[in-house]
């Protein structure tokens, strides 16, 4: 969509002003700085007008006429600012901290990027793309699988490349991309985690492909080029395949130890280099269809020596012939005296070599001549089997025959399809080429996916034009002659090349010289980013290196890596091993667009527009199918591999926030599974107490009980929702620091007792109403809680302790309205921390009442935790006067054993008797010190509602209603109140009366029958758990409700208080009036 801003030059207001008054100016502004308040950061006016010395302070900042926003300067800066910095851009992301560290210090000069489209992506990606497979055994691969399956093999392969490629042009274009690559788009796509096991895996990957090119150029220095330089030679048949190994182990480590010096010396000669390498790969590419063109008029001439059907090796004789005729003699040759015990024509020769004739036929015999309908299909075969041409006559001899030792050309490994994919994919990696070097390029997101998929579209072109002209070019037996045995040891390829086999074999040594040197270049440095980022902990060492920045650290990891795929020295064995761990970091860049796409984030707005999420989801599961197809044991080791380092990263790596997608798509589930689970609430079997933890907060913000946290982590064992809240009196505009402070103490508590779960702390006005907020507001749709977990208020009897008894009274009839279950630890500093481990003693259950069976379960999820595990588990219940306690016992174990709870099980009989003169003296105690309490209150209330009244009286004749309404808000305290004699003594006397009649009723009073009969209840139930748990390690009992008449409030909490008294570690358990454990499955 085009957009057109306009630019409106505002006139400044005054004139530029000399030094010496721009200090006078900056002196104003910290006084201004000293005269602000506490509250939303204005200065103080000295005058109700604007003067001058207010006007000159828009000076200070880069914008003027903008007095509107001055305030907002110093952390919103101007436009013009902005974008003064964004045109000084030096390749460092704006907005993520750890790129902007030296942003304030002292820049060096940066070159001006100018590399385009053609120099910075589209060649560096057709350098790393074609390369030594493409010399070495796309060949083999025609010959082996045929043109169809080999068509097949690299469509696959070129479409997964081609898909990663829009999905990687998407996210390269979102954005910057720095140094770093795919391994910056992925972490920071997907978050650190997924980064750092991806950008791993590509790192292995990159290593693995130096040691895949480092083989793949002594092969074809020892094939190829001087077979004599050979440390290790053959001593016996059969033995060709262990001493090529050696010698690519021997050579292989010397080339590694070189390299590495190359690229510690001076990476800017490799640089330098790396035109000379693709030179020598386009002028190799340019032979091949040169020499394909020449095959139509002038075939080259490459003859194969047949034996019936069966291929010849050329390297152990010269004549295709099994006699020669010289100066009118027939003589035997080379080749008789390999299949017959001597040269003589009576001699006894191989049973196949004498029914069959030998033939010679043309290893390449051209375009026009129609052998592609032969190679269109495969011809897998078994390790050690030999050549055989399709369609050629030959006699069946004797299987008794030994063939080892004779010259014939065998095949080195098995082969079948899946393997080949395996073989073939590493030549179609190299894509990420173009967006490594960003920070390179004129305008990185045009040019990259112009380049990339250009790169691509070329790269698939020739290898699926080759796969064509190969078959339709060279004979079968030729194309599955692995190492050119059977046209005297010649590179297959390079047959085909003109002017000379040497163009292909020179170039392509060369080549793959190049890709090795730049593969321990690349793969030190990808290393090195990940390093710093400081996501991998054990590796961040590896982020040293020189002065210069070089990584000599990584430089030596990659060389030690390295030198494993050189041990393993088999060519065919290396493939497959990289070609899981790019195909890895190939889904992830697929799923990490993909992600992006869906969730529709507000920043993913790509310059790239031809992408779609199915292209990345259908480029995700081929790469995830063709890591499977090529080897399923390294994909699983592979995957193995990521997954540890995940939850490596994870468990102990740096916390990153990279506004990642996981996290996107983390909140996408959430809102998804809370919308399914508002639809109603959970069934019995599903049910479990989510948690609302209250705590209380000291005048430091710290939490006075961290006991309660520990028995928290403990009932929940991590699971389920635990929402650990607490109130702050005051108002929220004055209490934002103090927030923050108590809430960053809470989590870090939590953190420490191992609590997982959310935290919630509410400013209120007074700290009855916070606690009813959170009851009432807690948790998010169907993630509420459905229990309340907290303290005894121990000082309940003092009334300045805010959370006073009044509080704790009205939050149980609070959850009793909300229908949540109520949890009350009294004690809870004797609680268990999480350290300790109780090795014997009870839990003891107190069943009086059925509350859902809360008291049954509590229990249970307890002896989960290690704290509690070696505790039993004891259920007593109360037997009335005409109850059946025996039959209550055994209802009772067969009520458990349908539970599946393991527990002893006792009736304790509670028989009716007189009430005890110390249970009416108690009562009577706690009553006259209620009515105590009420006459003191209500005498201090009288007092406040008539200096409020008359100071109301005073202040209507002098204010408007609406100050009059405002000053009402005033604390009435601090009123100035003037007094007549009369009333004075009036007032005087008339509160003496009260006071002296009111405390006369309270010693004469008498005892209400209820209270009486609830306190004796009280007594006798707590004298009973005394008798039976008073040394257990905790005892769970039913809470009775409060009562329905709130003039009684005071002595409920006598109650609880002497029901549970003399007992260490009590919880008061309340439920919720649901069902929460059932019998059934």
């Amino acid at each position: 969509m085009p957009t057109s801003f306009t630019v409106v030059p505002v006139e400044a207001q005054g004139e530029e002003r000399g030094p010496a008054e721009r200090d006078g100016q900056w002196q104003k502004v910290e006084d201004d700085e000293r005269d602000r308040g506490p509250g939303d950061g204005i200065a103080k006016e000295s005058s109700p007008f604007i003067n001058i010395a207010e006007m000159d302070r828009g000076n200070m900042y880069e914008g003027k006429n903008m007095a509107l926003f001055e305030e907002e300067m110093d952390s919103n800066p101007m436009v013009s600012s902005l974008l003064n910095k964004l045109a000084n851009y030096t390749n460092l992301t704006q907005g993520v901290v750890e790129h902007e560290a030296d942003e304030d210090s002292k820049r060096k000069e940066v070159k001006v990027p100018r590399m385009g489209t053609f120099i910075g992506v589209y060649l560096p990606c057709l350098q790393n793309i074609l390369g030594v497979i493409l010399f070495l055994r796309l060949t083999w691969i025609v010959g082996t699988a045929g043109v169809l399956e080999s068509f097949i093999i690299v469509f696959m392969c070129c479409a997964c490349t081609m898909l990663t490629a829009i999905s990687m042009s998407a996210i390269a274009t979102n954005g910057v991309v720095p140094a770093g690559g795919s391994y910056y788009m992925i972490s920071r796509s997907l978050g650190p985690e997924f980064g750092g096991a991806v950008g791993l895996c590509f790192y292995l990957g990159t290593t693995f492909a130096g040691a895949m090119y480092i083989l793949g150029t002594i092969e074809i220095l020892l094939t190829y080029i001087s077979p004599s330089a050979a440390i290790f030679k053959a001593e016996e048949v059969g033995e060709e395949t262990k001493a090529m190994l050696n010698n690519m182990r021997v050579y292989g480590t010397c080339i590694i130890l070189l390299m590495a010096i190359v690229v510690f010396v001076g990476v800017k000669y490799v640089n330098k280099l790396a035109l000379v390498f693709l030179a020598c790969v386009i002028l190799s590419i340019i032979a091949i269809y040169a020499g394909v063109i020449k095959t139509a008029f002038d075939p080259p001439d490459f003859p194969i020596c047949l034996l019936g059907n069966r291929t010849l090796s050329k390297r152990s004789f010269d004549v295709c012939a099994k006699f020669t005729e010289s100066n009118n003699e027939t003589k035997t040759t080379t080749l008789w005296r390999l299949f017959c015990d001597s040269s003589l024509f009576n001699a006894t020769c191989d049973d196949y070599f004498s029914l069959n004739n030998v033939t010679e036929i043309q290893g390449i015999p051209g375009i026009m001549s129609g052998v592609l309908t032969d190679n269109l299909w495969s011809a897998y075969s078994e390790k050690g089997s030999i050549l055989e041409k399709k369609n050629q006559a030959s006699v069946a001899g004797s299987e008794e025959t030994k063939i080892g030792g004779l010259p014939y050309v065998f095949t080195d490994i098995m082969t079948y399809f899946t393997m080949l994919v395996g073989i073939y994919f590493p030549s179609v990696t190299g894509i990420m080429a173009g967006s490594n070097r960003s920070g390179d390029l004129k305008d990185a997101q045009k040019s990259i996916p112009t380049g990339t998929i250009l790169a691509i579209s070329t790269t698939s072109l020739i290898y699926l034009s080759c796969i064509v002209l190969f078959g339709a070019c060279i004979e079968g037996v030729v194309l599955r002659d692995k190492f050119g045995e059977a046209v005297n040891g010649n590179l297959v390829v390079a047959t085909l090349a003109w002017p000379s086999p040497w163009v292909i074999v020179i170039g392509s040594f060369f080549s793959t010289c190049g890709a090795g040197l730049q593969s321990l270049t690349g793969a030190p440095r990808l290393l090195q980013a990940i390093a710093r980022d400081g996501i991998v902990p054990f590796i961040q060492v590896f982020g040293h290196g020189k002065a210069n920045g070089e990584p000599t650290w990584a430089l030596l990891l990659t060389a030690g890596i390295c030198e494993i795929g050189i041990l393993i020295a088999s060519l065919d064995s290396v493939a497959p091993i990289l070609s899981m761990f790019f195909l890895m970091c190939y889904m992830f860049v697929n799923l990490a667009c993909a992600v992006q796409t869906l969730l529709r984030t507000p920043n993913w707005r790509p310059r790239f527009k031809y992408y779609h999420w199915t292209l990345s989801f259908l480029g995700m599961s081929l790469c995830l199918a063709l890591m499977f197809i090529c080897s399923w044991y390294y994909a699983l080791i592979a995957m193995l591999i990521a997954g540890c380092i995940y939850k490596y990263i994870e468990y102990r790596g740096a916390e990153k926030e990279w506004g990642d997608g996981i996290r996107g798509l983390s909140l996408n589930a959430a809102r998804y599974a809370l919308l399914r689970v508002e639809d109603g609430p959970p069934h019995t079997k599903n049910w479990r107490p989510q948690l609302l933890v209250l705590l209380n907060l000291d005048n430091e913000q710290l939490v006075k009980h961290p006991r309660l946290l520990s028995f928290t982590s403990q009932l929940k064992a991590g699971k389920g929702l635990t929402i650990v809240g607490s109130v702050l009196q005051g108002v929220y505009l004055d209490k934002c620091t103090e927030t923050q402070k108590a809430e960053e103490n809470v989590k870090a508590l939590m953190g420490v007792e191992k609590t997982k779960g959310f935290c919630q702390i509410v400013v209120s006005p007074n700290f009855r109403d916070g606690i009813s907020y959170l009851i009432q507001s807690a948790g998010l749709g169907g993630m509420k809680h459905n229990t309340v977990l907290m303290a005894w208020p121990q000082s309940w009897k003092q009334t300045e302790n805010r959370f006073s008894w009044k509080n704790f009274v009205d939050t149980v009839r609070e959850t009793t309205a909300a229908q949540q279950a109520l949890l009350v630890a009294k004690n809870i500093d004797l609680f268990p921390t999480n350290q300790e481990r109780f090795t014997e003693g009870n839990i003891d259950v107190w069943w009086i009442v059925h509350d859902g069976g809360m008291l049954m379960l509590l229990p249970f999820l307890l002896r989960q935790h290690k704290v509690w595990r070696k505790c039993k588990m004891r259920i007593f219940t109360v037997a009335q006067m005409d109850d059946n306690s025996i039959q209550m016992k055994k209802d009772l174990q067969m009520f458990l054993y349908h539970l599946r709870l393991n527990a002893e099980v006792e009736v304790v009989e509670m028989f009716e008797n007189d009430i005890s003169a110390f249970t009416y003296e108690k009562t009577l105690m706690m009553e006259q010190r209620s009515q105590m309490l009420k006459q003191m209150q209500l005498s201090k209330n009288e007092r406040e509602r008539e200096a409020q009244l008359i100071h109301d009286r005073n202040t209507a004749s002098h204010s408007t209603p609406a100050v009059k309404s405002s000053v009402a808000a005033a604390m009435p305290e601090k009123v100035q109140m003037t007094w007549t004699k009369e009333k004075f003594v009036a007032e005087k006397h008339k509160n003496k009366d009260l006071n002296v009649s009111g405390f006369k009723d309270i010693f004469n009073m008498k005892p209400n029958q209820t209270n009486v009969r609830r306190m004796h209840t009280a007594v006798k139930l707590n004298g009973v758990v005394l008798d039976k748990s008073q040394h257990a390690q905790l005892v769970l009992l039913n809470m009775p409700g409060p009562p329905k008449n709130r003039k009684g409030d005071e002595n409920y909490m006598e109650f609880l208080e002497v029901l549970t008294e003399g007992l260490d570690r009590v919880l008061l358990v309340r439920g919720s009036g649901r069902e929460v454990i059932t019998i059934y499955s």
